[in-house]
This record gives structure tokens, sequence and C-alpha cells, in this order.
């Protein structure tokens, strides 16, 4: 019997009012009256029900947002009165830290160990960004011109922007997508996932309560193919980001076209992590483990293929097996979880299968599969699973799975391993584990990947950027790299004689 938390007060009266989205500054149903459900991939339950938003929500959406950038007060606001609701914002997801992750758990079943965190994350990303308010300058250029030629640029907002946030993590995906945006003066038009909108739609209200002006931050719920889509084809949408899928996002940028958005894509990976034989041994399995296992493995940086130098292999795939037994699966809310549900019953009818395809090709389940017994009969629940006699042409060490699985792969030197790494249409995420920091630098200089961990994984700051190579995306979140994204460049020349 597991021992649960019971729900943040706070966190079960939101939930028991009628949610709506966040349009314009007022709480509204969808127009055509819809609603979707939400539920508790734990156990199955329903936890409330969201308005499904289609094109005709969307477009007030975008309306909104455009009123307030071109004629409301936020593009008049100045740097600093724009850092302080920043600031604001973030102390309210410090104050409102419990309810927030309690939210994330119960509509995506992360574990509470790793939501509560998110809000002091999430708190320490606005206030990163709201720095960026007043350090928006330009550069003098001189001027090879005749005359007396005074040359400068300037960064200017891009003007309306749409987020699309994932269902993993979805509190700091949603973050991430907010942050920057609105330091440097954009408006925003967000949609969370239809499977957790629960945290994003709370985060609306602390916006009110921030004071953010009406319409800078919408939020429309409903489902990718209709809300989604609207977003990411309106016209007056000058910016689109967009976090999931490989195949949603080669639509996203086909759609792109239109109208020439700019566009930031942060997609799919089949991340390969590198075990050689000189690794800190205890050091190596437990960031083995954590690379693919951590959020349940529906991560896209996950180290779900695991390269290991065949001095150690069975050994070491037989000691990760062993290490995983101390990852308890089970409700987000008993404090002893490590892995928690995946998404709902459609997810983990993939990975399952996943699991069953690798068999079939000839590899070897050690441990893992699915986990279906006593409090967990009714939710989605997958086992940590450890496949051993993988080699890199499997589907299982091609395709994402996006669940709590790993595959074995043994190599024997380094160039081999830096070629069997690289063969992979992503290139999100690498780990490397190794006592020879020379040997380490040479193979993550050699890695077509956009994040490259040594002797260590996971590890993301709002100061970093964050982005794949290939068909894991387009462009950078977090850093510079978000400035650039979310702002346009104008040269200015000015005759001054």
């Amino acid at each position: 019997m597991q021992t649960v938390i019971e729900l943040n007060s706070n966190a079960a009266k939101f939930i028991s009012k009628p949610l709506k989205m966040f349009i314009g500054g007022e709480w509204v149903e969808a127009q055509s009256g819809k609603r979707t459900e939400v539920r508790n991939p734990a156990d199955g339950s329903l936890l409330t029900t969201v308005p499904e938003a289609d094109k005709q929500d969307v477009d007030v959406a975008v309306a909104a947002a455009r009123k307030a950038f071109e004629s409301g007060p936020w593009p008049k606001m100045k740097p600093n009165e724009r850092a302080k609701l920043l600031l604001k914002l973030a102390d309210l997801f410090e104050e409102n830290g419990e309810e927030l992750a309690h939210l994330d758990t119960l509509d995506y079943g992360q574990p509470l160990s790793t939501t509560l965190n998110f809000a002091k994350a999430a708190a320490d990303n606005f206030r990163y960004y709201a720095g960026w308010t007043t350090r928006l300058t330009g550069e003098t250029i001189p001027s090879s011109q005749p005359g007396n030629i005074f040359n400068y640029t300037r960064r200017e907002p891009l003007g309306v922007c749409g987020a699309i946030v994932p269902w993993n993590a979805p509190f700091m995906n949603a973050i991430m997508k907010l942050s920057a945006p609105l330091a440097v003066g954009n408006t925003v038009v967000i949609k969370p996932s239809e499977e957790t909108p629960l945290s994003l739609l709370r985060v609306g209200e602390l916006i009110q309560e921030a004071g953010f002006p009406d319409g800078v931050v919408n939020i429309v719920t409903g489902y990718g193919p209709t809300a989604g889509e609207a977003i990411a084809t309106h016209p007056d949408v000058d910016k689109i980001a967009f976090t999931g899928s490989t195949a949603v996002g080669k639509r996203i940028l086909q759609n792109s076209a239109s109208n020439i958005k700019k566009v930031t894509l942060e997609l799919g990976g089949k991340s390969a992590h590198i075990i050689f034989a000189d690794a800190d041994y205890e050091l190596a399995l437990q960031n083995a483990a954590n690379a693919v296992f951590w959020n349940t493995g529906q991560v896209c940086f996950a180290g779900s293929r695991l390269f290991i130098e065949d001095k150690i292999y069975d050994k070491f795939l037989s000691d990760l097996a062993e290490y995983s037994k101390n990852y308890k699966v089970g409700n987000g809310f008993d404090p002893s979880t490590v892995i928690g549900p995946v998404v709902n019953a459609k997810q983990k009818e993939r990975v399952l299968n996943y699991i069953d395809i690798g068999q079939q090709e000839g590899a070897e389940l050690i441990i893992g599969g699915e986990a279906n017994e006593g409090d967990l009969a009714n939710g989605h629940f997958v086992r940590p699973t450890v496949l051993a006699n993988v080699n890199n042409s499997m589907r299982i060490a091609r395709e994402e799975i996006f669940g709590p699985v790993v595959s074995g792969i043994p190599f024997s030197d380094v160039d081999e391993v830096i070629q069997l790494a690289n063969d992979t249409e992503y290139g999100l995420g690498g780990g490397i584990c190794t006592t020879n920091l020379s040997k380490a630098h040479k193979v993550a200089h050699a890695l077509k990947t956009g994040n490259v961990w040594i002797n260590t994984y996971n590890i993301t700051e709002p100061h970093s950027p964050f982005g794949g190579y290939k068909q894991s995306g387009l462009g950078r979140e977090n850093g510079l790299a978000s400035i650039d994204a979310y702002t346009e460049i104008k040269n200015i020349w000015v005759n001054i004689d």
C-alpha cells in the first residue's frame, strides 16, 4: 500500500471550479461550448474539464494579443516596469509553488520530488529574463560611407508570439515559452497540451494577480489539430515556438511559410549516452539510470541509446538492471515514488509495443515491462526497462519511444562509438562518462548534437542555450539565443551633417 500525500487544498479548490480559457484578460468558454476531459494518469479518474478551443477562439486570442501589442500599454511600458511585472510573477511562482507542483503531478503524474523543484526553477527563469529588459542594447557601427553618417542598431520585439506546449513537464515547458518573449516586449498566445492544461491555467490567474495588462498573455485550451493548427497557421502570428514530435514540427515549419513566421522547434531525440570502461563506475550507473528513467523517460533528450564499451558491457547492463530496482514505480503523490505513470493509455500501449518490437528484433529483456498490479492496476505505469543485445539498426535504437526504456549497445573504440552515436536522424542530447577528459572533449566535439553532458546528465539552466541538430529542432531556447529568437534587429542610418 502506498502512502500518498494529500492534495494541496488550493489545488483541490482550483480543479473543483469550472475552468475557462484566459483571453484578453477575461476567463471565457470556447465559442462552441465544447469541453474536453482531463484525467489523472495514475488511476484514470476524471479530474475536471476545460474548454475545447477551435479556430474562432484562436482568432479572438490573437486579436487580443495584437491589440495589446499595437495599442495597449505593453509597448509603451518602460523596461524597468516590465521587469517589475516579471519579478512579481516570479515571486508568485514561489509563493504558490506547492499548488503548482500538485497540479502538475495530478494531471501528468510526475513525482512531487520533481515538480516541487519546478516552482523555484520557474522563478529563476523569470528573474533571469527580467534582467534582460534593460539589456536590450544595440550597437554603433563605424560607417565608411561619404559624409557624416551615424549608423546604429536597435532590438525590437517581433509582435504576437504563438506557443504550443507539450504534455511532458508542462509547467516548465510553458515557462520557457513565456519568459523571454514577455521580457523583450512581445505578447503571447499559448496553448497547453489537452492532456495537461492545469498548471498553465493557474499561471493565468497568477499573471492577472501580478498585474499584467489585458491581452499580453492569452491561454487557449484544446487539441493540436484544431487549436494548435489555428495558432500555427494564423496570419497575424509573427513567431511560433513549439515543443513536440518531429512530425508535427515539420508541419508547423511548412505552415510558417504562409507569412514567413519566425519558428523555434524543440523536437524529438534519440540521444546517445556513452559509457567508457575507464569511467567512474558508480557515477556512470547513476548517470545512465537518471538519463533515461527520470520523468519516466518522457524526455526528448533521454539517453535511451546506451553505448557501453565491450570490456564492461555485460556487467554494466546487469548492474543497471539491478540499480533500476531502487526506482520505485507509483503515484507521484507517494514521497517514495521515482517513476510515475506515463501520460495516458495510448502512450503506455506505445511504450509496451516498442518493448515487444525490440524482443522480436532479437533484443533481450533483462528487466522491466508493464506494471499493473495492486495500487497501479488502473494507472498507466511501465517499469524501468533494460534491453540488451541491441544494435543500432533496430527500431528500438532508431525511433523515439518516450518511456522508461533503455537499449544497451556495445562498442569497442572511440571512432566506432562516434560513428554509431551520430548514425541517427536526431541530435538533441548526448552523454559521455569517462575519467579521460581529453577523450571526453574529443567525443563531445564530434557528436552532432545540441547538448552534451560529461559525467553528468539532465542539467539545464535559463542562461544556457537548449536545442537540437538535424531533425531534433530549429533554433535554441534559453539564454541569449532566446533574446535573438524573439527580437528583430533594425539598422538605422542617420546623415548628421
